[in-house]
């Protein structure tokens, strides 16, 4: 599933096509994906200007004219492209209509935003702007990794006690919002703390030295345009690649990549989920 750095790639490649510009024509090709979408929802999208474009967490946020903001979550195999951009960043031909094309903006200014998702596990829903942080999956949302609200008082905050694996506690939306498994896995990495430790029982300095580490880490990976293990491309179709530098994530049995370590890369299974650390610099 896209994490923060690829929602936030693929919003930025939206952005110069959608921010601004007026849907001529949207065209919704099924009733659902994960849930239904809302009621009319080609309707009340036709004839829209999109004001400002963002992202919280996974999800892309576009906000229009008309008091609605457009939630939009990519889900495990969904992908939005743009075609015919008039800025030329894109192809400027449209592609022939596929399959899964399950819905397609027509912008007045001759783009075409796509949302393709084969296995249906993205949403789309449509909010009241001026109460969109009490939507269901926004309200509980911890602070942004890279914003202000996110700090060494919040972390050690909320670490305090924690009888949980530090993994687990930098997987709780409720703590930092949009991280994900790769990234908590270069971040402990980076940190030299190992996923098996409680997260209660990291000295409070440790704690602290993380929040820098976790914005390093999710800003090295936006810069390389997110990583492509699967299904993952940017908005201009091309892959990211910053899963060609992953110290840790899939490289079981490898050697760490920390000079003078000597260590190897193990995996374990956490909550279902694959940790990769190095057994001996991840303390």
């Amino acid at each position: 599933m896209p994490e923060l750095p690829e929602v936030e790639t693929v919003m930025r490649g939206l952005q110069p096509a959608m921010e601004g510009a007026v849907i001529a024509r949207a065209e919704v090709n099924r009733p659902d994906l994960r849930w239904p979408f809302p009621e009319r929802m080609a309707e009340r999208l036709t004839g829209a200007r999109v004001t400002a474009m963002r992202r919280r967490s996974k999800y892309i946020l576009a906000d229009l004219d008309r008091g609605e903001t457009l939630l939009i979550h990519l889900g495990m195999s969904g992908r939005m492209t743009v075609s015919g951009d008039p800025l030329g960043q894109f192809v400027h031909d449209h592609p022939a209509r596929q399959k899964h094309d399950h819905v397609v903006f027509d912008m007045e200014n001759g783009a075409r935003i796509t949302f393709n998702d084969p296995r249906r596990f993205g949403a789309m829903d449509l909010l009241e702007t001026a109460r969109a942080d009490e939507h269901k999956l926004i309200s509980a949302l911890g602070p942004e990794p890279l914003g202000n609200d996110f700090h060494e008082d919040h972390l050690i905050a909320a670490f305090a006690g924690k009888k949980t694996p530090v993994k687990s506690a930098l997987l709780d939306q409720g703590i930092i919002a949009g991280l994900g498994n790769i990234y908590v896995c270069e971040a402990l990495f980076r940190a030299g703390v190992s996923p098996r430790r409680h997260a209660g029982q990291i000295a409070a300095h440790r704690v602290g030295a993380m929040v820098p580490i976790i914005r390093e880490v999710l800003q090295d990976a936006i810069a390389a345009g997110g990583s492509s293990l699967k299904d993952f491309r940017q908005a201009d179709g091309k892959l990211g690649y910053f899963q060609h530098s992953f110290d840790v994530y899939a490289r079981e049995g490898e050697p760490c990549r920390r000079e003078g370590c000597g260590g190897t890369i193990r995996r374990i299974v956490q909550s279902g989920r694959s940790s990769f650390y190095c057994g001996k610099c991840q303390r």
